[in-house]
C-alpha cells in the first residue's frame, strides 16, 4: 500500500511540473539576491517568481533561503560591537 502511495506522489509532482522551473541549482545561485530584496522589504516573489516557485515545492531549498535569511537579519539588525558603550 505504501509502494502506491508513492508512486501516486511521483504521479502528482510529475504533473505539477512547469516548462519554466528552475532546480536546486539555479535556485541556490539565486538565494542571495532573493533574501536580499526580502530584507529591503520588496516583494521578492513577484521580483523573482520562478525562486519563489521553487521554494514553495522544495523543502531543502526553503530550509537554506530561511537559514540564509535568518543570518542576514543577525548581521544586518544586529548592534555593531564598536557602538556598545565602554
Amino acid at each position: 500500500m505504501q509502494e502506491l502511495s508513492s508512486i501516486r506522489d511521483i504521479v502528482q509532482m510529475v504533473a505539477a511540473t512547469r516548462a519554466d522551473e528552475i532546480g536546486c541549482d539555479e535556485c541556490f545561485e539565486q538565494l542571495d539576491r532573493f533574501a536580499e530584496t526580502v530584507l529591503a522589504g520588496k516583494n521578492a516573489a513577484e521580483a523573482m517568481p520562478l525562486v519563489q516557485d521553487h521554494l514553495n515545492r522544495c523543502g531543502d531549498c526553503r530550509e537554506e533561503f530561511e537559514a540564509l535569511l535568518a543570518a542576514l537579519r543577525l548581521t544586518t539588525f544586529a548592534p555593531r560591537p564598536d557602538s556598545y558603550p565602554v
